[in-house]
């Protein structure tokens, strides 16, 4: 479940709001525990009343007893100040989720045989025989020295289905070797292309106990009973295998659903790993996996996936692969079987291009210093305050924060939780600015629908009452349901928007298509009504001429700022390049649109800068002449 945090938004009702819907849903997706029906996971009800955390944990805010829905029970880490378990000589702690074990450090063992320990005086950590661990770790050697030879012949690997066979062979002597001398629980050897980490169990595991293997820049997670499969007759192992130049063997061609729009290739080493004596691919609970990308990229598309071996040889395939989380240098995949494993990227199309980087901060800087001034118009040019014009202001203004927030925080996605929020509000703020679209449709459809009536007032209080209703609720009903649903789908690795996951984009396109297309009916009907009115009526008369430019304004403003996310949804195929540079142009230039049509040709507008600019003209000439006095000549001032 996601924790939503709103502390410090008290100052915006728009984001407080949001935050509060978000928070919502995470409430309703808790379970209950005991008779409390909020206390967090890792917590106990106390009294019918209170919660405290279980034992090993601590509430976030540091109270020992609470009630605040949203509290978190976190693991405290003994082995970290302010607690720092002390082991004694040659050990270490080790934390786990809710308690911790002490351990001998590597090329150190417990007299008792044992891989874990309770507290310094049960510390018995004696060195190891210094003749077992230079075999073991010479024997280790010697299998990675066979392991490049291996990777190095090329008639061997120029017979692809060779490659299956190979993994396997690499697994089996790395295990062998580590069993062979079990007192060594810990061996780590690597050379310029291979890394090997091993770890032997020699008895039970506690239900928690996880080990973490690494090698050079990747890692894995595996839980201690699925290493030792219920094994308590002899020791078990588990290997941890990194190949640096293997991916330039089994690279992305050998992904079986590479689609041939997409540049698909291999981000990461590749990595092995296995368990053993007895090598049953089937985990209780998934092994984690984390690895380090080859090149730094942030907006494209991660895929785990495992080596799969056939007949003909293997590919890549996700199959019981999942993206657990990822960002522009490192992916962290889980897996409910083990094999080999790397990490692939898609590209759609066309890498980014950074012409369109430039673009997008160029023109939405330029439209949000026009939709400012567009605001400000409508705000102080009092001959054009009606309707209408309360109806751009409130575009404006949604438009202007929407491209603020974009602008400064749409690839904030350190946080999770503020990257939802940030999520959440472009949603409601671009919903916002359609719906004034939208509203600004029904005016002219209601104004038009009333040209034979003298007095508008109805269509005014009609306007007045609704607007501000729907304009900002239904957004927020929508985002709602959307947060209710599925707030986990608000903000992706790369950007705080929608997932596309589970077609989640169409909380946005749907209601977007919807304004679209029923503005394009009310449009059509006032230019059928204009038409009308036209063939009875003296074109001259005012009302209908004002009633021709707002439509004409409108209509433009519809295809500006409403059939340009068409364009979003046509980025594919030979055209996509084309079609992204029209999306990012037109889309960011959306407030210097706006600021053009309806101020700056607005003869009103001109003739109200034009009485400004006269003002002050005549002001400064007045104070020149206050200064020198009125018998003053030009000659005399200098």
């Amino acid at each position: 479940m996601v924790r939503i945090t709103c502390t410090g938004m008290r100052g915006s009702s728009l984001l407080a709001g949001l935050c509060f819907l978000l928070s919502l849903a995470g409430v309703v997706a808790q379970k209950t525990k005991g008779t409390c029906t909020h206390c967090p996971q890792n917590a106990f009800c106390v009294n019918n009343t209170h919660c405290t955390c279980n034992h090993g944990y601590n509430s976030e805010s540091g109270e020992k007893y609470f009630n605040y829905p949203f509290e978190i029970c976190e693991d405290i880490d003994e082995c970290k100040p302010p607690i720092s378990i002390y082991c004694g000589v040659n050990a270490q702690c080790q934390n786990i989720k809710g308690s911790f074990y002490c351990h001998c450090i590597s090329g150190y063992k417990l007299l008792s045989g044992k891989a874990r320990f309770n507290d310094s005086n049960e510390n018995t950590c004696q060195k190891i025989t210094p003749s077992k661990t230079t075999n073991s770790t010479k024997e280790m050697q010697q299998v990675i020295k066979n392991i490049e030879s291996l990777l190095t012949n090329k008639t061997v690997l120029e017979e692809k289905r060779n490659i299956t066979t190979i993994l396997q062979k690499v697994e089996s002597d790395v295990l062998k070797t580590a069993l062979e001398t079990p007192d060594q629980k810990i061996q780590k050897v690597q050379s310029s292309t291979v890394a090997v980490e091993t770890r032997v169990v020699t008895d039970n595991c506690s239900k928690e106990a996880i080990f973490s293997l690494n090698t050079k820049v990747n890692s894995m997670k595996i839980n201690c009973n699925d290493v030792i499969q219920g094994n308590t007759q002899g020791p078990s192992a588990v290997a941890f295998i990194s190949y640096s130049s293997l991916g330039h063997i089994i690279d992305a061609t050998f992904f079986e659903e590479m689609n041939e729009e997409d540049q698909v290739y291999l981000n990461s080493q590749v990595v092995s790993a296995t368990i053993g004596p007895e090598k049953n691919t089937s985990l209780s609970q998934p092994v984690t996996l984390n690895f380090q990308h080859i090149k730094v990229k942030s907006r494209v598309k991660k895929i785990c996936v495992y080596w799969k071996g056939t007949k003909e040889g293997g590919h890549w395939s996700k199959d019981g692969c999942a993206l657990i989380d990822t960002n522009k240098t490192h992916t962290i995949c889980s897996s409910t079987h083990l094999s080999s494993f790397a990490v692939l990227m898609a590209l759609h199309g066309q890498e980014e291009d950074p012409a369109l980087t430039v673009i997008t901060y160029v023109g939405l800087s330029l439209s949000l210093l026009c939709l400012l001034l567009a605001a400000l118009t409508f705000l102080l040019c009092k001959a054009i305050q009606n309707i209408s014009t309360s109806l751009h202001l409130q575009l404006s203004l949604c438009l202007f924060l929407a491209h603020l927030l974009f602008l400064t925080a749409f690839d904030r996605t350190e946080n999770k939780v503020l990257c939802a929020i940030i999520a959440g509000a472009l949603h409601y703020l671009y919903l916002a600015s359609f719906t004034w679209m939208l509203l600004e449709g029904l005016h002219l459809f209601l104004t038009a629908r009333n040209l034979a009536v003298v007095n508008y007032s109805s269509v005014n209080k009609f306007m007045k009452w609704l607007m501000f209703p729907v304009g900002y609720g239904v957004p927020a009903v929508i985002v709602a349901i959307s947060a209710a649903s599925r707030p986990h789908l608000y903000g992706t690795a790369d950007r705080c928007w929608l997932h596309l996951d589970q077609k989640f984009i169409w909380a946005f396109l749907g209601p977007v298509c919807a304004v679209i297309c029923v503005n394009s009916v009310f449009f059509l009907m006032v230019f059928w009504i204009l038409k009308r009115k036209l063939s009875s009526l003296n074109s001259e008369v005012s009302t209908i001429r004002n009633i021709k430019m707002l439509t004409l304004k409108a209509t433009a403003q519809l295809f500006i700022l409403g059939c340009t996310w068409c364009l979003g949804m046509l980025q594919v195929g030979p055209a996509a390049q084309v079609m992204a540079y029209l999306f990012t142009i037109i889309n960011s230039l959306q407030g210097v649109f706006i600021f053009l049509v309806y101020c700056l040709l607005s003869q009103q507008v001109q003739k109200w800068f034009g009485e400004i600019i006269k003002s002050k003209s005549e002001s400064e000439a007045y104070t020149l002449s206050s200064r020198f006095g009125p018998d003053s000549k030009p000659s005399e001032v200098k």
